[in-house]
C-alpha cells in the first residue's frame, strides 16, 4: 500500500488520549498531538507497537519522519531550529491549504 502522505505534506497530529480509554503503549509523543508539520519522508511499513506492546495481532502501518518547528513544541530555541519524530500515519491528519 503506497504512503497516504508525499513528502512536503502539511499534517496534524491528532490530539487523541487513548491511554485515558484503554491500556496500551502509545508511540506518539504528548508533545507533538495536536501540532503541525511537514512529512519529510515516508519510512516504510512496519508492525504497529500499539498492538506489538501487548502481543496482539499487529497490522503493518506506514511510518514517517514529520519536521516540526522547536519553538512552538518547546517554547525555546532559535528561528529555523527543528524536531524530527518519526509518527505512524494513522496519527496523522491532512492539513488543509
Amino acid at each position: 500500500m503506497n504512503p497516504q502522505f508525499a513528502a512536503g505534506a502539511r499534517v496534524q497530529v491528532k490530539n487523541n488520549r487513548p491511554e485515558t480509554v484503554m491500556r496500551l503503549h502509545l508511540r506518539t509523543p504528548h508533545y507533538v498531538r495536536g501540532r503541525q508539520g511537514i512529512v519529510l519522508r515516508a519510512l516504510g511499513r512496519f508492525p504497529n507497537p500499539e498492538d506489538l506492546a501487548f502481543n496482539r495481532p499487529a497490522p503493518e502501518k506506514m511510518l514517517y519522519h514529520v519536521l516540526f518547528e522547536q519553538q512552538p513544541v518547546w517554547n525555546e530555541g532559535e528561528a529555523g531550529d527543528t524536531l524530527l519524530v518519526e509518527l505512524f500515519e494513522h496519527w496523522l491528519e491532512p492539513v488543509e491549504g
